[in-house]
Formats: C-alpha cells, sequence, structure tokens
C-alpha cells in the first residue's frame, strides 16, 4: 500500500478505491516565466551547459514542468503553501514555468495511473508510489536520473535513508525521489485502553498481548469492539503482509518466485485472527472492511487496536473530527520487520538535461530539504495542519536531528503518545513484488477466515500459494 503526506494513498497502496479523475490543470506562473522552447540550443534550453547532468542549473533556464498532484482548491492550506514555494524556487529559477496538476483527493489511483503511463500521458513530474517502479519501467516511463542528483543538487542526499533511495533504483539506477515514507505499527484508541484498565502509554507488544487486551476493550459492551482488520480492496492481503512481517515471516521467496506464506507462520496470523474473531468475540461481526472503515470506528470510539501506518491519525483529525488526544501507536506485534512503504515522484523518460535539472532542484525544495518545503514546522502549524506525526521520516544523521528538533518544537499533538513506536524502530521490509495482485489474492485468506467460523486455515493458505505462485510466474 502506498500513501500521500497526509491521506491515503493505499487501496493496498493505502487508499481507498475510488476512483477519481484529475481536474483541469491549475497553472502556477513564474514571475517572467516563458513557454519551454527557443532559446539557442537543440533541446530549446537556452542553456548551453544543459547537455552536462554534473553542471548546475542556469538560472536563465527557459523551461516548464507539469508536476502532479498540487493540493486541489478544497484544501486551502496546502495549496497556499504549493503557491508559496513556486514562489520561492522562481526567484532562484525565473523562468521555469511550474504548471501544477491537481487531483480532488488521492495523488494515484491505480487503473488511472496504469492508463497514463500506457498512454505515455504522465506529468514531466509524477507521482508514484514505491510499489510502482517496475511497472513504470515495464512501461518505459521514467528517466535515469542518477547521474543528475548529486550533494550540490540535493545537498541532504546523504541523509536520505540508503533503504528508502534504493526502492527507487533497478539495477543501480535511480529513477525517483522520495517525498513520504511509512512503518506499519499498532494503532490505539486511547479512550477506550483507559476505560478497560489498560495502560495506552504500553500498547500490546505481541499478538498474545494484542489479544487479551481487544477481550478486555470487547468486555466494555455498546457495540465496542477490540481489534479490526481488512478483508476487502486488497487491503486485507496488505494487512496479512504487515503482521507475517512482524512475525519474521515472509510473502514471497528470497528470489521473489514463489509464495513463501504457507507455513506456520502464516497459519498462526491466520489462527490468530480466528480466534480474536469467533473465540474471543472481541472483533465485529460486520467484516468485509475496506481503508476507511476502521478508521471511522476507532474515530467514534467503537474500535480499540488496528495495524495502520501514522498518518491514519493525521486523516482521522482532518476528514473525521477526531481528536489527536485519542491515539497512540506502538510497533507491530511481534516487531521482528514491519512492512514500510511510501511515495515519490519520477520524471518522463524522454525528458530534456534541463526539464530533469529543474525537476530535481523542485523535488529538493519542496520535499528533500529539511526546514523548508514540506519540511517547514514552523509555516505547517502556522497553517493549521498537523505538526507531529512521525512521518515523513525517511532522514538519518544530521538532517534528521535538525527536522526532529523542528518538528517537536512546533508539534500541535501529543507526541508522546507516540513513543512507543518512535522509541522502538522495526525494521522496515518492502512490500513484495506484484503486490497489488497477491494482495487480492490474500483478501480471500482474511475474508475467509473473517466470515466463516468453520474456514479452513490450511487450506485457505495453500490455495492462496497456489495461486500466487501463478502471479509471480507471470512476471
Amino acid at each position: 500500500m502506498r500513501r500521500t503526506r497526509l491521506r491515503p494513498a493505499r487501496i493496498p497502496r493505502r487508499t481507498p478505491a475510488t476512483a477519481l479523475l484529475c481536474t483541469a490543470a491549475l497553472t502556477v506562473l513564474a514571475a517572467c516565466g516563458t513557454s519551454s522552447g527557443g532559446g539557442g540550443t537543440p533541446d530549446g534550453s537556452g542553456n548551453a551547459g544543459a547537455s552536462d547532468p554534473a553542471a548546475p542549473l542556469d538560472p536563465r533556464t527557459r523551461v516548464t514542468l507539469t508536476i502532479d498532484c498540487m493540493p486541489p482548491a478544497a484544501k486551502a492550506a496546502e495549496l497556499k503553501e504549493w503557491k508559496e514555494d513556486v514562489a520561492t524556487f522562481n526567484k532562484t529559477y525565473p523562468n521555469v514555468r511550474i504548471v501544477g496538476r491537481s487531483t480532488p483527493g488521492q495523488c494515484e489511483e491505480p487503473a488511472r495511473f496504469t492508463a497514463m503511463l500506457k498512454a505515455k500521458s504522465q506529468p514531466d513530474v509524477f507521482y508514484t508510489y514505491f510499489t510502482d517502479l517496475q511497472q513504470v519501467l515495464d512501461n518505459d516511463g521514467a528517466a535515469d536520473i542518477s547521474a543528475y542528483v548529486t550533494q550540490k543538487s540535493v545537498p541532504a542526499l546523504a541523509d536520505i535513508d540508503p533503504g528508502v533511495l534504493g526502492v527507487l533504483k533497478k539495477d543501480g539506477k535511480l529513477y525517483g525521489l522520495p517525498t513520504s515514507n511509512y512503518r506499519m505499527g499498532l494503532l490505539i484508541n486511547r479512550g477506550l485502553f483507559r476505560r478497560a484498565g489498560l495502560d495506552p502509554d504500553k500498547p500490546p507488544a505481541t499478538w498474545a498481548e494484542v489479544r487479551t487486551a481487544a477481550k478486555a476493550i470487547a468486555a466494555l459492551g455498546g457495540g465496542v469492539h477490540g481489534y479490526g482488520d481488512y478483508s476487502a480492496e486488497n487491503t486485507g492481503g496488505w494487512h496479512f503482509t504487515a503482521a507475517l512481517y512482524g512475525l519474521g515471516g515472509d510473502v514471497v521467496s528470497a528470489d521473489g518466485t514463489k509464495a513463501a506464506f504457507d507455513t506456520d507462520l502464516g497459519r498462526q496470523v491466520v489462527r490468530n485472527l480466528h480466534e480474536m474473531r469467533w473465540t474471543d468475540a472481541s472483533m465485529s461481526k460486520t467484516q468485509l472492511l475496506k481503508w476507511g472503515d476502521l478508521q471511522k470506528q476507532i474515530t467514534a470510539d467503537k474500535l480499540g487496536m488496528f495495524l495502520a501506518a501514522p498518518d491514519d491519525i493525521a486523516y482521522m483529525v482532518q476528514q473525521l473530527g477526531a481528536r489527536y488526544e485519542n491515539f497512540g501507536m506502538g510497533p507491530i506485534p511481534g516487531g521482528r520487520a514491519t512492512l514500510g512503504g511510501g511515495n515519490g515522484y519520477m520524471i518522463k523518460k524522454g525528458s530534456s538535461p534541463d526539464k530533469i535539472k529543474a525537476a530535481v532542484a523542485w523535488l529538493n525544495l519542496k520535499t528533500l530539504s529539511p526546514g523548508r518545503g514540506q519540511f517547514d514546522w514552523a509555516r505547517t502549524k502556522a497553517d493549521g495542519l498537523p505538526v507531529g506525526v512521525p512521518q515523513p521520516n525517511f532522514f538519518l544523521g544530521p538532517a534528521k536531528t535538525a527536522d526532529d528538533r523542528a518538528r517537536a518544537a512546533n508539534a500541535t499533538m501529543p507526541v508522546a503518545n507516540f513513543r512507543a513506536y518512535t522509541d522502538n524502530p522495526v525494521p522496515a521490509k518492502a512490500e513484495p513484488p506484484k503486490a497489488q495482485e497477491i494482495y487480492k489474492v490474500l483478501d480471500y485468506v482474511m475474508s475467509g477466515v473473517l466470515t466463516n467460523k468453520d474456514a479452513d486455515a490450511d487450506k485457505l493458505l495453500s490455495t492462496a500459494a497456489s495461486q500466487v505462485d501463478q502471479v509471480l510466474a507471470n512476471r
């Protein structure tokens, strides 16, 4: 699953599956902008050094960039910040014209994204989830930007987590830059924990503890359930994967050719859910839930826990009227590893050298510089947007120190509620290859055990493994 900075992106990419269409592009003009073309070089950039990837972008460069995911008008504060960042960018590059494309909701809807790649109609700078790289390359969609991304063009480059950059590489070549990342954990309703006599500062760390806490919360009655999970629209398979990672298991073999979940650990995941659903009755009778359903339940104080990423909290506060104080997070039960993901931007293949340089310069300002763009936490707070969610968090070293300090100083929520999560980091593992197709298969495992008391866990897993083997054979 994947996601945007403040909400979702993950239908297995952490987004609801609602189909959305791009609105007409809103154009933000540079102070002295002109359209691309003209000038005295073969690519029309007007920059004699354009062919040298290592050369800095000439401030006189004339080029137009179309860029995905400009905030829609409905997100007034985010759109204000976008325009401010364009103005800041144009102080250095007055002739680079930024044309933002706005999508009212999620930035990437799977069907639209696939159609866009096949039609070669993606913007110059287009939004992707971490798991999109192979699909983009299969469609010859992204430029190799390795030579353009250096310590000069991205000063914080050495402090970006190599594991995050690594998911945007193929065969040693870099095809994108990150904007956000996440690691799954256990989201809890602190109010329900207190009412059930549980310590909200010590979320369950094992599935046995989850089961015990879920029973205590469900005992409150009044339609309250202790634990919830997904089983539809690929989100069930996504959560199965996260739970299995937490126990130390894998969804596919190391070489990516075979299913690897038809194991004792896979059965542990399924049987634990079966016991909570049917023996403990600590899960809801209403199943076939998808992204958005559990968020509504926990916001309404009807659910104690579910697996999530930190930005679910910001979504629930901003979109569902929840209070930050009511939520906390702990590491994923088991703590062996956790599912990690995120999103970034790629640059359309065939873009001129100056377009690539301008795109990298824009992304450096907007998404990769501590204290600027999306990491200007003082501005974020002043604009009434949330500060303190432990995401994005892809910096290491001095950049991380600076960002953590600024984030804490401007926090608009009780960051101590996430301490169990932030103080106990769990290694992140990437989503499996062909993640969406695999998640769709695993949905049937999750829905089977959560809707059928007599479900055969062994048969569910063996059938799913055979189907995933076929999916992987068609890579």
